[in-house]
């Protein structure tokens, strides 16, 4: 009531705002804090030159998604369509507040976990927003992490993105796992988008040959994260699929073959079905080029294959 009563009040909607927030600590109260977004989210639009409201709003709105997502309430209908246009209508008017961002990034890296929400999130416009970001702040692990994150849950289940768009997130997605290949978690969310993207066609041959080594090189670096050398082999074995560039590179990278790399990844995650099913679609590809069935052949592979085959009989 106090919201309503004082909707043009700067400094009675901060007030308001930070008073929601000392509620966060209470788990009975979170049901109650999740039927409010809706109009934080309009007093975000009211008072949208207002940095220290957006500021606020962002960090109450974080840490109620965070709480509910804990204690697994649901979300969904907390996450209308004015809410997605308020937080996207801040990134716009923010781009360059770095700190902001990084807030509301992962907002909606947290949002589009849900179907409904991040088809809301496409129809919004919200990809090339989160493309901005990250050619703005390509430094900063956690908006790109965040960001990320968000392509991947936006581009993984879409058939149909303008190629223009797709084109500007696969330099996205490149430029953020060649900056942070020695950070695992912005390397294995970089990854999972350059996968997502993979989905939506062949890249140029330049854009095959580069990825490839890259995604190679977030390989070596990261073996001991599953979902990491999941998605990235799931990446590779598309690129293989539609370039005889890929898989020239997968054999000749300077750093050494990908075959090796291959099964040093499967000898890491031998007991994990997921990862193995990933690595041997990899291997399929790999196969169908002579020239790497026979280096396969000459390191071995036979017999890591018989191993696959006798600890997943059904694979």
């Amino acid at each position: 009531e106090f919201m309503h009563v004082y909707w043009d009040s700067e400094e009675a909607q901060v007030k308001a705002v930070e008073y929601l927030a000392s509620f966060l600590g209470d788990k009975n109260a979170l049901p109650c804090l999740l039927a409010c977004t809706g109009l934080i989210a309009s007093t975000m639009k009211t008072h949208i030159d207002s940095l220290e409201l957006q500021r606020e709003s962002c960090r109450l709105l974080l840490e109620m998604l965070s709480q509910a997502l804990e204690h697994n309430l649901d979300v969904e209908r907390s996450l209308d369509d004015s809410v997605i246009s308020s937080l996207l209508e801040t990134v716009r008017k923010y781009s360059e507040n770095e700190e902001l961002l990084s807030l509301i990034c992962t907002l909606l890296m947290m949002i589009s976990s849900s179907e409904v929400a991040a088809e809301n999130l496409r129809r919004a416009g919200a990809i090339p927003d989160l493309l901005m970001s990250i050619r703005t702040f390509l430094h900063n692990e956690e908006i790109c992490l965040s960001c990320c994150g968000a392509l991947w849950s936006l581009l993984v289940s879409e058939n149909n993105i303008d190629k223009a768009l797709l084109q500007s997130a696969i330099s996205a997605s490149s430029a953020v796992l060649q900056e942070h290949l020695e950070n695992a978690t912005v390397a294995e969310a970089a990854g999972s988008a350059l996968w997502a993207l993979s989905l939506h066609g062949p890249f140029t041959e330049n854009e095959n040959e580069s990825i490839t080594a890259l995604l190679l090189d977030a390989l070596r670096m990261n073996l001991e994260r599953p979902v990491l050398v999941k998605n990235v082999c799931q990446a590779l074995a598309h690129l293989l699929r539609l370039s005889e560039i890929s898989a020239f590179r997968f054999v000749t990278d300077s750093k050494g073959s990908g075959i090796k790399v291959v099964k040093d990844a499967y000898y890491v995650h031998s007991d994990d079905p997921d990862v193995v099913e990933s690595i041997c679609a990899l291997i399929n590809e790999m196969a169908q080029y002579d020239d790497i069935a026979l280096d396969m052949v000459s390191q071995k592979m036979k017999e890591m294959l018989s191993e696959i085959k006798s600890r997943f009989p059904s694979s």
